[in-house]
């Protein structure tokens, strides 16, 4: 092979490559930077593995059967030539995809993802290298094939390599934060931690308690320990009372992490379930570690737990702290609401306490916001802030971004559900949608990280959505499988049932069939790797 056909091989296999790393570490990025995540999901992806080396790979034969068949010696810089022109026509057809790609959660290109960029870099460059080492047309052939497989592959020693530097700058990044939050002995800390409803609940706790205390919570779902530490470094301010901590765990040690970690002195724990089965390993794991949350509060620290949900109801607290329940169903709970009505306009409900009866109005929809209020209530008066305050911040506060959110897109009603991942919670959000008015729609992909539970769990899902949607969009078939079998028990007419194999076809169909006086219910909203 002469120097400039090796060049131009060399360029378009490392096009190839760089347009595949980027999708692997996109991939590699939603399943958490979790190599047996990424390895259980990688599994899944077999046949379009196959479709991506098809094509080479046929090339591959025709041009080996040629050289066979007329034993001339211009077939191999012919089929150099043509090696390289498919390479490149390849990249410049993968980047178009990538590019006209909507992805639902785009790459983020954080620190430790451009750090991984540049070892996926050097290991593509050693790679190529080898592989043009070999003159051999047979050799430049498999490499071209390789190419669209090896950057799967390559996220391996990548994570291997990269996992004690990420491990190094995580520790030192949180030590900094861990010594900003020594410095303020004053400053409230509020964990909130649960299967579900973390975020809900601390966004409506930091629209209630911010009334009367200059207040932080961790944005978006902060709920990692770099999440926090960012929080902590990046907008602590010395003003701030209060900080209202999401604490997220998908494996066992996570909460006393961070636990150990921020040391609140208010743990609310809002839910447990069966969310992360695949991790935890079971549910009694997930028991133990959200209750976390309270065993390690101090002694003079507060509780505030759901006792609706039966988990945490049954649970035997050891720590001796001081515990405050709520609920609606569970008549003893220190914080009850009760005549709950639902609107399109929101809900009114009474919250009980005690001997007060204190009527409520908000735009939230759904028992799971109103328990999520019930428990922000709960901590703003353990902090003395009086009802006139607290009722006054529920009925203004802002519907939480995705979470039975009402709102009207291209002048449809929608009630956005879209990071509702869990049994309880999509139970409740077609209770809602039951209530609406107009043909009821549901857009969903189904749930995930419920471990050998979910397709039980999911079939269930299909089985109570008779009665409380009129039609059901499914997205994705194989992912699915399990809620339309669900439908199909129930009895709900197959006319009525569509499978869309994007959320995009999903929209599409939605905007066909559906009119201005219905309600679609988009319930849940899988990242891209999940979707299938």
């Amino acid at each position: 092979m002469s120097i400039a056909i090796t060049i131009l091989m060399a360029i378009a296999l490392l096009a190839n490559a760089a347009v595949s790393c980027v999708h692997a570490l996109h991939m590699f990025q939603q399943n958490r930077y979790e190599l047996p995540r990424f390895t259980e999901w990688l599994l899944t992806q077999k046949k379009k593995v196959l479709h991506r080396i098809l094509f080479p790979a046929v090339f591959l034969v025709a041009a080996l059967f040629l050289m066979m068949i007329l034993e001339q010696t211009s077939i191999p810089y012919a089929a150099y030539f043509l090696l390289v022109i498919l390479a490149g026509c390849s990249a410049a057809v993968l980047w178009k995809k990538e590019m006209r790609t909507k992805y639902i959660k785009p790459l983020v290109y954080t620190g430790r993802v451009k750090r991984q960029i540049v070892l996926l870099a050097l290991l593509n460059i050693l790679w190529v290298v080898l592989v043009l080492w070999n003159s051999s047309i047979i050799t430049a052939w498999i490499g071209m094939i390789l190419c669209f497989i090896l950057p799967w592959i390559l996220i391996y020693p990548m994570a291997w390599i990269t996992e004690p530097i990420e491990n190094a700058v995580k520790k030192h990044y949180q030590k900094l934060a861990a010594d900003i939050l020594l410095e303020r002995p004053d400053l409230i800390k509020i964990g909130i931690t649960g299967s579900f409803g973390k975020t809900s609940t601390k966004n409506i706790m930091q629209s209630v308690i911010s009334v009367r205390y200059q207040s932080l919570m961790t944005p978006a779902s902060y709920n990692t320990p770099m999440g926090i530490t960012r929080t902590i470094r990046e907008m602590l301010k010395p003003i701030d009372r209060v900080f209202i901590c999401e604490m997220g765990a998908d494996h066992v040690n996570d909460i006393s992490e961070l636990m150990d970690f921020v040391k609140p002195s208010i743990g609310v724990v809002t839910s447990i379930g069966p969310q992360h089965l695949n991790t935890f390993g079971s549910l009694q794991n997930i028991i133990d570690e959200k209750m976390k949350m309270i065993e390690m509060l101090p002694k003079d620290g507060t509780g505030i737990i759901n006792i609706d949900n039966e988990y945490i109801r049954d649970y035997k607290i050891q720590n001796p702290v001081a515990i405050i329940t709520y609920g609606i169903h569970c008549l003893n709970a220190d914080y009850r609401a009760s005549e709950i009505q639902y609107s399109a306009e929101g809900s009114t409900f009474h919250i009980l306490h005690a001997d007060e009866d204190i009527p409520m109005q908000t735009r939230l929809l759904g028992e799971l916001n109103i328990l999520n209020i019930l428990s922000a209530a709960a901590a703003a008066r353990y902090l003395d802030i009086p009802w006139t305050d607290i009722q006054k911040a529920v009925r203004d506060m802002k519907q939480v971004e995705h979470r039975l959110e009402m709102k009207k897109i291209n002048g449809y009603t929608f009630i956005d559900d879209a990071f509702n991942a869990n049994p309880k919670g999509s139970s409740m959000a077609l209770e809602v949608l039951k209530g609406m008015s107009g043909r009821r729609f549901i857009v969903t992909p189904g749930m995930i990280d419920l471990g050998e539970k979910q397709d039980e769990i999911n079939h269930s899902f299909g089985m109570k959505m008779k009665g409380c949607a009129d039609e059901v969009i499914l997205v994705g078939q194989q992912q699915t499988a399990s809620i339309d079998r669900g439908l199909k028990d129930s009895g709900f007419e197959r006319k009525h049932v569509h499978i869309a194999a994007t959320e995009k076809e999903a929209f599409a169909l939605v905007y066909r069939i559906a009119t201005r006086e219905d309600t679609i219910l988009l319930e849940n909203d899988l990242p891209d790797a999940f979707n299938q």
